[in-house]
């Protein structure tokens, strides 16, 4: 297979691993539930990298759909590349804006794009799917890297959206009318829902001789390919004969007597010709087709600049995002790509069209999608997590009755906290507090709420979720966490047993695992084994 070269690629391509895992340190007041949960509709402010490192303890091999629109490099977005990447010449990229003027920019996005592309494939479930919208100046090169990590086999279809209203009068050559949306899929089992049919799709069936089975159209009778086999003549009713087309006819002859019999395949009135009857009721949903052209269906540009403004009609043209993705082109992707339960990540959120999708659709069929949100920019709580909290309740002045009204729903607000390194608890620097300890590794295991009030540090324990006690034997000083383990005294300390496997997390262990079998525990040795219980 052809492979993808670009200046720091041999930096980056196992950057991935070497990005530190970061606590999520919960918003309550920035978030819409009365239980803050990792299980919730997520929204997550901080470096996407970073945060999706952060989520594989809780997420991997969990996300159904991703949908990502990230930078399209077109020179105008005024990018940075920020990666810390242990490479000198890499090192001279940070905090530089990446411009049309700028000659690596290509390599840049390329190696921006490379370890998060890798985490997305870990959170994608085995029947999972990633789709990413792109336009012309990255396009070529994005498939190409798409070809190396998902594999070149699961790549399905290069939709093209019809992304404008109408065509740009003022283009020197062509205008350019269509985004690019790239989708991959986990492995070669996957296929895309099919679409509900419309009235539109059903035009053309009608039912002139009142057949009991509904309405029909004229199906094609002949050959695709020719078939001496197939090449019968056919006698009418009156006793005419009928001569085979060209190819043949599409079905062998006892098949074709077989549906003169039943009435499927019937005689034109003056008996030159056989017609097909292709029932409606047995055509089932649409196949997706890779052209999505009518805005009625898929929304545009400008359609989904009017949402932003229903939203946010005290926002000035300059605060709003300048291309942000309507939401029916979202809702088209989840229709095709989730069920009713299914999980969607975005880690280039915006402006929070993908959350606003989810919460619709879940509206409209009755659905429990969830949404994970990545964004790094400021306005992460200003705008899209503001934008999803006027969806779920509702904007009076909207002119559509569902924004109006509002979805219902929650969702939980998390920040990027601090790193949790296996150096710093062999080396003792910049050791964690018990508490910032117990909630990352609380929130870690189990994905559900951290209640700091519940925290007993002289037993150890940190918490209870559906599943688990959990305990927490550390203290932030290093000569305690050479001397210190868990002992036998310890799991005797526990308190009576109340049907719940004891999670704990200890330096080090001196009971063998038949003892930890009688005591109900999983032991967790720090911080060595912190992603293996969600593996």
């Amino acid at each position: 297979m052809p492979t993808l070269h670009f200046k720091g690629k041999t930096f980056v391509q196992n950057h991935h691993l070497a990005v530190k895992y970061h606590q999520l340190v919960p918003k309550k007041e920035l978030s819409l539930t009365d239980k803050v949960s990792l299980h919730d509709n997520l929204i997550i402010q901080g470096d996407n990298l970073k945060a999706l490192k952060a989520l594989l303890p809780t997420y991997s091999g969990k996300i159904k759909c991703i949908y990502i629109d990230p930078p399209y490099n077109t020179g105008n977005e005024k990018w940075v590349y920020n990666d810390n990447v242990n490479s000198p010449m890499i090192n001279e990229w940070l905090g530089n804006i990446v411009d049309k003027e700028d000659l690596t920019r290509h390599d840049k996005w390329l190696c921006m794009m490379m370890p998060r592309l890798k985490l997305l494939r870990e959170l994608l479930s085995e029947d999972g799917v990633v789709i990413i919208s792109i336009d012309d100046n990255e396009q070529h090169r994005l498939r190409m890297l798409c070809d190396e990590i998902f594999g070149e086999e699961n790549f399905v279809v290069d939709i093209a959206w019809r992304s404008g209203d109408s065509s740009n009068n003022d283009a020197k050559t062509f205008s350019n009318d269509y985004n690019s949306t790239l989708v991959y899929s986990k492995s070669l089992e996957w296929l895309p829902n099919r679409l509900e049919r419309t009235e539109k799709n059903n035009q053309h069936y009608k039912n002139p001789d009142n057949d009991p089975k509904g309405p029909w159209f004229a199906g094609n009778v002949s050959s695709p390919n020719p078939r001496e086999n197939l090449r019968y003549e056919l006698k009418t009713p009156s006793g005419k004969i009928i001569s085979p087309p060209a190819n043949g006819w599409r079905w062998k002859e006892e098949t074709m007597q077989g549906m003169i019999e039943t009435g499927e395949i019937i005689f034109s009135e003056d008996e030159s010709r056989i017609v097909k009857k292709t029932y409606l009721e047995d055509q089932g949903g649409l196949a997706p087709s890779n052209l999505w052209h009518d805005i009625d269906e898929t929304g545009h540009n400008r359609q989904a600049k009017y949402e932003q403004n229903n939203l946010f009609p005290e926002k000035t043209t300059s605060e709003q995002f300048k291309t942000p993705k309507p939401v029916k082109f979202i809702k088209r992707i989840l229709q095709l790509a989730t069920n009713s339960d299914s999980i969607i990540l975005d880690s280039f959120a915006g402006s929070g069209t993908t959350a606003h999708a989810t919460l619709e659709l879940n509206k409209e069929d009755g659905g429990n999608r969830k949404f994970v949100l990545v964004e790094m920019e400021d306005y992460a709580n200003s705008i899209t997590a503001e934008r999803v909290r006027r969806v779920i309740k509702g904007v009076k002045t909207a002119k559509s009755e569902l924004l109006k009204t509002g979805t219902g729903g929650t969702f939980s607000y998390f920040e990027l906290g601090n790193t949790i390194e296996m150096e710093s608890l062999l080396r003792g620097k910049n050791l964690p507090s018990f508490i910032e300890f117990a909630r990352y590794l609380f929130y870690t295991a189990t994905g559900e709420e951290f209640n700091e009030k519940a925290i007993n540090e002289k037993t150890g324990f940190i918490g209870e979720s559906k599943n688990y006690e959990a305990y927490l034997f550390y203290k932030a000083d290093i000569d305690w966490l050479k001397k210190n383990a868990l002992t036998l005294e310890l799991c005797k300390g526990f308190p009576k047993f109340k049907n719940k496997q004891r999670l704990v997390f200890a330096p080090a262990k001196y009971v063998d695992d038949h003892t930890l079998l009688d005591y109900r525990i999983d032991f967790c040795q720090l911080p060595y084994e912190i992603y293996r219980i969600q593996r």
